[in-house]
């Protein structure tokens, strides 16, 4: 089984705690990896990350606050109602917001020593990702946006069938937490491309082990649900930008994706007949060669200014 070539716990000046891995050698290219709602971060397979490395890259995956071993915000009770209200826009009294957890993921880059990273992320990280290229671009490289929206409340929709898969019981049970992800990723998977049922099943059991709170995972979904347009905000991104949507995507409808890369200027679009809102193993290669082409455009694109600023000093 391939592992993590080392973890850790790095405490951040806001006193949040977030639990690291890593793969490859921190003399390689960094690669940050951030997940999305309700899950921590061996939502990205050990096999996906191994691959990553073994392309060169310096490979950093976490979990989020409020999901596996990382600070839970467990003074900020989130009620019903004001899930509903959220959902209505309102942004008052908020138990956080995505531009501070993108702000935990800066945090972790300092912990490591990281001046610069390419960025990954899917769902809400993908939502986080692109705040923080926004709001902190000295810090980012490269951007692959998966399975994600600009915030925008007409585009990125979720199917309305799902909600009663949000709103259910808190699971009390490791038998009850691994039949619910059942459930759940039956409603998500992809249709085009079909998990094996054991591997699904271990990762649930894998995702209790390390740690779930259903109601650090509601206080999440009020920050994705108050999130800001940030359409006009990625217009002013001048780095490369892949965004990756499945087109069978009923969580994020795929108008999210689309969106996305009509807002960036120069942006790369990825729609992926089939995909879902998941991660499936068939492509994990797709999602690599994908990631890496990304990168390698940000070489490319930093050697070429270097040439210019050259020749504008002769």
């Amino acid at each position: 089984m391939t592992v993590p070539a080392d973890a850790g716990v790095a405490s951040l000046p806001t006193g949040v705690e977030l639990a690291f891995e890593t793969y490859g050698e921190p003399s390689r290219r960094p690669l940050l990896l951030i997940m999305g709602l309700g899950g921590p971060g061996l939502w990205w397979s050990n096999e996906l990350c191994a691959d990553l490395a073994g392309r060169g890259f310096y490979v950093i995956r976490y979990d989020n606050r409020d999901i596996g071993r990382s600070t839970y915000f467990e003074q900020h009770r989130v009620p019903r109602r004001r899930i509903a209200q959220a959902f209505l826009g309102r942004r008052r009294g908020l138990p956080y917001t995505l531009a501070e957890m993108a702000d935990d993921a800066c945090g972790l880059l300092d912990h490591l020593g990281v001046r610069q990273a390419h960025v990954c992320g899917a769902s809400m990280g993908g939502m986080i990702a692109q705040t923080m290229a926004i709001a902190h671009p000295a810090r980012v490289r490269s951007l692959v946006s998966m399975m994600a929206t600009t915030g925008r409340r007409n585009v990125g929709w979720q199917d309305p069938r799902l909600l009663s898969l949000l709103f259910r019981r808190p699971q009390h049970s490791r038998e009850d937490y691994v039949a619910n992800s059942g459930r759940v990723w039956g409603a998500l998977s992809s249709p085009q491309f079909t998990e094996d049922t054991a591997l699904l099943e271990q990762r649930a059991r894998e995702t209790w082990d390390r740690g779930v709170d259903a109601a650090g995972a509601m206080r999440q979904l009020v920050a994705v649900v108050t999130q800001p347009d940030r359409t006009e905000a990625l217009r002013s991104l001048r780095i490369p930008v892949l965004v990756i949507h499945g087109s069978r995507d009923r969580m994020v409808h795929p108008s999210g994706g689309r969106a996305t890369a009509r807002a960036v200027p120069g942006a790369e679009l990825m729609v992926i007949p089939g995909m879902g809102h998941d991660l499936p193993t068939q492509l994990h290669g797709v999602f690599a060669d994908a990631i890496q082409r990304t990168a390698d455009r940000a070489g490319v694109r930093s050697a070429r200014e270097a040439q210019q600023v050259e020749q504008r000093a002769r």
